[in-house]
């Protein structure tokens, strides 16, 4: 974990670039925004672009310039995680030398496959977990498609993670049962999204991530990560969903608009208000300082964002 009393706060907003942002990504960039100018630290953009078939070309641009639009401006220039491709190879290599990393050639086919043959069919929209087919093969041909994958405990001896999160409180989770063994590499050559994520938050010293509780079963994954590589463990915060008609989480998938920037206090306000943050301001600027001050009451020791500060 983070020893809060020697670093500086250094907190991130991490948008993957297919699309522009819309109400529920601008509540977690301006809350991740919030809490670190509520405590003087230094907030960053980082533009997640490793799953290229995913990003639409131009929509960095377009989610940099919204984030100006509406005065959430960094503290350092953007970085882009498609420039990192070194630094994701050097942190595979400490893995594989610790015996950590195996090849797998399993298809989403076959694991669901697997999963029929046991009676078992994963709920709506969830992945199911991976049962650990190739972990002990030795067969598996390097020169053909195949991901790598990071180990995360055994049937027989199970790794459950446990962790606080500042707003939903005592957290945990059976990473073997419900996750199984993480991709890290994938079978097209590009990099996971979980080892791209704890590799550069380590990089720029990230003391708090604050993002969409959506998110939040990445966690364990990122700490037992954090773990194997030796790597600092930040402080989490997971903030509510906005939901669309349908009541699943508003997305870019599921039709999501682009946030209305012709009135940005309109904007910020509605973002405040999933935050429960009762602000009102005659424009953006005075809305933002206000914001500030609120978030701190409600970041501070006993606040609803209290549990781990």
């Amino acid at each position: 974990m983070v020893n809060s009393a020697s670093a500086p706060v250094v907190g991130r907003f991490a948008p993957s670039p297919t699309g522009p942002l819309h109400a529920g990504s601008l509540v977690a960039a301006l809350a991740s925004w919030l809490d670190v100018r509520s405590r003087g630290g230094r907030w960053l953009v980082r533009i997640e672009d490793v799953d290229t078939p995913r990003c639409v070309p131009g929509a960095d641009r377009v989610i940099l310039g919204q984030l100006a639009a509406l005065g959430l401006l960094p503290d350092a220039p953007p970085r882009w995680q498609s420039t990192r491709g070194a630094a994701y190879a050097d942190a595979l290599a400490r893995l594989v030398a610790q015996g950590d990393v195996y090849r797998c050639d399993c298809s989403r086919r076959r694991i669901a496959e697997h999963w029929a043959a046991q009676g078992r069919d994963p709920a709506r929209f969830a992945a199911a977990p991976y049962p650990g087919t190739c972990r002990a093969r030795s067969d598996v041909d390097p020169a053909r498609p195949h991901a790598l994958r990071l180990r995360c405990g055994t049937p027989q001896a199970p790794l459950c993670i446990a962790w606080t999160d500042r707003r939903l409180g005592p957290q945990a989770q059976d990473l073997t049962a419900e996750v199984g063994d993480i991709v890290l590499r994938r079978a097209d050559g590009l990099w996971a999204y979980q080892l791209a994520v704890v590799v550069d938050d380590a990089d720029q010293r990230v003391t708090d991530v604050v993002r969409g509780e959506d998110l939040a079963d990445n966690t364990p994954r990122q700490i037992h990560l954090q773990r194997r590589l030796g790597l600092p463990t930040p402080r989490y915060l997971h903030t509510p969903l906005v939901l669309g008609p349908d009541g699943h989480k508003l997305s870019k998938q599921n039709g999501a608009r682009a946030v209305e920037l012709r009135d940005p206090l309109a904007a910020l306000r509605a973002a405040g208000q999933v935050l429960g943050l009762a602000v009102d301001a005659p424009d953006a600027a005075s809305w933002r300082a206000a914001a500030v001050r609120a978030w701190a009451d409600a970041a501070a020791p006993g606040g609803r964002f209290g549990h781990c500060r």
